[in-house]
């Protein structure tokens, strides 16, 4: 709990008049009975009042009952607890006020240990500063008390309106479009921050609070994209990206309409230098072909292959160049010995391949 000073303050006095008002007393106590009498009387009747000088929140409460000086207090009180604060975070504006989150002012505590300060004097000297208009100094402090509960659902509501995720980086295709998307930081509210920040607010009279934020890193930012191939059938062209950067493009040959290429996004799932040919269709199209062909430059898959997890779908080279640049394979993605030597340097395993019309 935070205290909230008195905004006025009462002229300090000096001991010196106390010790009169002792004096004075003393001698309506040697001289006359019946008024020295009276006099006690009176301090006894004026007990539950505060002394004159008591000031409470800013509030001068001298000389009020105790019930007087609390309902006096809470008025003033009850102000502060209405004010409104206009809490901001990003790009979000609320307005709350102290009491509508439950904070509460001990005013009774603040007004009883003033009305203690009454057994600090003799009866002589508190009679003598009440007749006398002879004020104490006290400047008291009312205690404010958050609902921790209700702030922190207040700030966790805030949250949620204020977050906002993250974009990784990617290369993609959005229907039929090739899409480069640049990574977003996100953002979120830093939520233990902006609980101290609302309470302070609250309770030194603030009428406007920033709760601070936090920035929220992409999983995948343009260094971490890595390599991702391109293909795009209707183009017959490979394109290679680094991160979000073409670095190559190259011509190359695609699946027949008897025997058309598969399109969607598929991995490289394992390489090859020099594979070996092995008959994928011994009693269909490869019917009149070797079940297998060593690898070489005279190997239908050329000196360098790129396994995809499309079933049977490579990226390789071949000696039918003059094949580049049409629909002639059976389902493969054929490139110009040289091209697929350089591609087969640059990409590594696990590589996004997206085939695309």
């Amino acid at each position: 709990m935070l205290d909230v000073r008195n905004r006025r303050h009462a002229a300090p006095k000096t001991r010196g008049s106390a010790r009169v008002a002792v004096s004075i007393v003393l001698g309506l106590l040697l001289f006359g009975g019946g008024t020295a009498y009276a006099t006690y009387r009176y301090d006894v009747a004026t007990s539950d009042r505060l002394l004159p000088g008591v000031r409470i929140a800013g509030v001068d409460v001298g000389e009020l009952s105790r019930d007087e000086a609390v309902a006096t207090v809470q008025a003033e009180i009850e102000a502060d607890l209405g004010r409104e604060i206009v809490v901001e975070a990003a790009d979000q504006v609320w307005q709350v006020s102290p009491g509508e989150l439950g904070t509460i002012a001990e005013v009774e505590a603040a007004v009883d240990q003033a009305l203690g300060l009454n057994e600090g004097y003799s009866w002589p000297e508190r009679v003598f500063r009440r007749l006398a208009d002879r004020p104490i100094t006290h400047e008291g402090l009312v205690r404010y008390r958050p609902d921790a509960a209700r702030l922190r659902d207040f700030v966790g509501a805030a949250a949620e309106q204020v977050v906002v995720a993250p974009s990784d980086a990617s290369v993609d295709y959005d229907d039929g479009e090739l899409v480069l998307r640049r990574p977003k930081f996100g953002r979120e509210l830093a939520v233990r921050d902006a609980r101290r920040a609302l309470r302070a607010a609250m309770l030194d009279g603030s009428i406007r609070v920033a709760l601070p934020t936090e920035r929220i890193e992409p999983e995948v930012g343009k260094a971490d994209l890595g390599s991702t191939i391109v293909v795009d059938l209707s183009d017959l062209e490979l394109t290679l990206f680094e991160g979000l950067r073409r670095v190559r493009s190259y011509p190359v040959a695609a699946g027949s309409p008897q025997y058309p290429t598969p399109t969607g996004e598929w991995t490289v799932m394992d390489k090859a230098e020099n594979p070996v040919w092995i008959n994928p269709a011994p009693e269909g199209w490869g019917k009149s072909l070797p079940d297998l062909i060593p690898g070489g430059p005279d190997n239908p898959l050329g000196t360098r292959a790129l396994y995809l997890d499309a079933p049977g779908i490579r990226i390789h080279g071949t000696s039918a160049s003059y094949s580049i640049g049409s629909y002639a394979s059976h389902g493969c993605i054929r490139m110009l010995m040289d091209d697929v030597e350089e591609l087969y340097d640059l990409v590594p395993i696990g590589t996004t391949a997206h085939v695309v019309l």
